[in-house]
């Protein structure tokens, strides 16, 4: 798992790990997420893979847009 580089300084994310399938984002509270194209859809996918590598703007993009948008969840 990458560390989420956050560079607002308040976001909710701590680390994420890209794949051909998907994004896995992990909270600071240790929950992690997978997220698919299936399950989120193709384009707001692509755009999570580019904010979690610019490091700024996946938490609020995730409560905002894809909200509930997960294929999985655990600790």
């Amino acid at each position: 798992m990458r560390k989420y580089a956050n560079l607002s300084g308040d976001s909710g994310v701590s680390g994420y790990d890209i794949g051909a399938a998907g994004v896995i984002v992990r909270f600071v509270d240790g929950t992690r997420y997978r997220y698919t194209a299936a399950s989120a859809g193709a384009a707001n996918l692509k755009e999570m893979k580019r904010l979690a590598e610019a490091g700024r703007g996946l938490s609020t993009f995730i409560a905002t847009v894809v909200k509930d948008g997960y294929e999985s969840k655990w600790t």
